[in-house]
């Protein structure tokens, strides 16, 4: 791992700049604690340059067919492909994720969701014209929008950053994206290989922190907004964006269910769930940490859990066997912290529970049983490496428990009795429900979820569409 401390700069109408002002925010190693790389902290004026150049590229490439942009993307495809290892670098030191793990289950979808949109970009149609008037046709189109002003988190910064560009470019809209202040570095390298790729203004990151993000969201040039982030932020983007009403995109916080039913293959289960919990350290909307197990073998399941916990191994990225790394930031290790110090006293904590070391942010696989349904820990995103574990009693008390959560993205159920998933999946209120499996994702299925969780759709079809908006034109045949 490289200690040479990085100058990020921001990219703008084809070409790389520091913000206007000089100002840099201190970039920090999350594995190790270090101060790796300075970047931008842009103000008002970077803001207006990067909107500026997206407005003024929109026209063309709005323009361009959907064969043309189809050969874009598929070149940032390949370009991301043959940079990989690039990319895995500098990740690794961006979030202190495991080396083999952004190769083995990031580069690849990343790769895939960029090819899919590719695709899609040729299904740009509306329906088929018919004379729904005497004397009159009518055809409708679908267009992009304009200007997407994007913001992407910290949790995944590359692969968020393509759940973002990718289908905007594809609809024939220009970006203006910001990573978090806290991972800029991956979003910058992507500048750099999209850059080489795109005409200037199509794609332009600017780096800075959430007073960057209010004044791209506050701006008059975007006609979207889009917002992968905390609850707080996307009320915040909801509230601002009113202001001159643009389209807003939320994807926000997640306190998924996992139901396991007396039937469940528990070993298969447990191995399944804890995978699903903790890799990348819990930092995940759709993370498998709210587990609710019928009583008859809570038990023998919370034991096997536990087990699991205390056989899962954080560390450094280049260490061998390692399924997370740490925490983003400092923040994020006292917010996990705090909620396991604050647990009431009828909760047990049955593995981990502490920070692992005093370099980095690093936190031990914890499990905590015992809990009741109002507590703390429940009804609030921890997005950490933290599983709690309830007891219920039937179908009803679980479904009831699992929908009792402001947070609404992803679910899921264990059983082998195929009625009682198919009643369960139809009645749990979350835009995911997965059956005997936790967290895969396919470039060609929604992501996206309902109540605090946001509104529109990451990947699909569905995510595509969001980029768009629809015209309905009529002509006279008489004319």
């Amino acid at each position: 791992m490289t200690t040479e401390l990085r100058r990020l700069r921001n990219y703008i109408n084809g070409e790389f700049r520091d913000a206007a002002d000089g100002r840099t925010i201190d970039v920090i190693n999350p594995a190790t604690g270090d101060v790796y790389a300075a970047s931008p902290l842009s103000g008002q004026a970077d803001v207006d340059a990067a909107m500026d150049a997206a407005k003024a590229a929109f026209p063309a490439w709005r323009d361009a067919t959907p064969s043309e942009r189809q050969r874009v993307l598929l070149k940032i495809a390949d370009a991301v492909e043959e940079r990989a290892e690039d990319l895995i670098a500098i990740e690794s030191e961006n979030t202190g994720k495991p080396l083999d793990l952004v190769r083995t289950e990031e580069i690849p979808p990343m790769v895939d969701q960029i090819r899919f949109f590719a695709g899609a970009a040729r299904l740009l149609e509306g329906r088929s014209a018919g004379e729904y008037m005497e004397g009159m046709t009518s055809i409708v189109r679908r267009e992009p929008v304009g200007v997407c002003a994007q913001v992407a988190p910290w949790n995944y910064p590359m692969m968020m950053a393509v759940w973002k560009f990718a289908p905007a470019l594809a609809a024939g809209n220009t970006v203006v994206l910001k990573p978090s202040d806290t991972t800029p570095a991956s979003t910058v390298l992507l500048a750099e290989i999209i850059g080489a790729i795109v005409p200037k203004g199509v794609f332009n990151v600017i780096c800075g922190d959430r007073d960057t993000g209010r004044a791209m969201v506050e701006h008059p040039i975007p006609a979207m907004a889009s917002i992968t982030g905390s609850v707080r932020a996307g009320m915040q983007v909801a509230e601002s964006a009113a202001k001159d009403v643009k389209r807003v995109h939320l994807e926000l916080g997640g306190k998924a269910p996992v139901v396991v039913f007396e039937d469940t293959d528990i070993p298969k289960a447990v191995e399944d769930i804890s995978v699903a919990g903790y890799f990348n350290a819990g930092q995940d909307c759709t993370a498998a940490t709210r587990v609710l197990v019928h009583e008859s073998i809570h038990d023998e399941f919370v034991a096997a859990l536990a087990k699991a916990a205390s056989e899962t191994k954080t560390g450094a990225p280049d260490e061998e066997d390692v399924l997370y790394g740490p925490l983003n930031n400092a923040n994020q290790l006292a917010q996990v912290s705090g909620f396991i110090d604050r647990l009431p006293a009828h909760a047990k904590v049955e593995a981990g529970g502490q920070r692992v070391g005093d370099k980095g942010y690093f936190y031990a696989p914890t499990v905590v049983s015992g809990l009741k349904q109002n507590d703390e820990i429940i009804q609030n995103e921890v997005f950490g490496p933290v599983i709690t574990v309830q007891s219920f009693t039937d179908e009803a008390q679980a479904l009831e428990w699992a929908n009792d959560v402001d947070f609404a993205l992803a679910s899921s159920v264990w059983t082998k009795d195929h009625a009682r998933a198919m009643r369960m999946s139809k009645a749990l209120d979350f835009g995911c429900v997965w059956i005997n499996t936790h967290i895969p994702l396919v470039a060609e299925m929604p992501h996206g979820g309902f109540k605090k969780s946001g509104y529109g759709k990451d990947l699909s079809a569905y995510g595509f569409e969001d980029y768009t908006r629809i015209k309905h034109v009529m002509t006279s045949l008489d004319a």
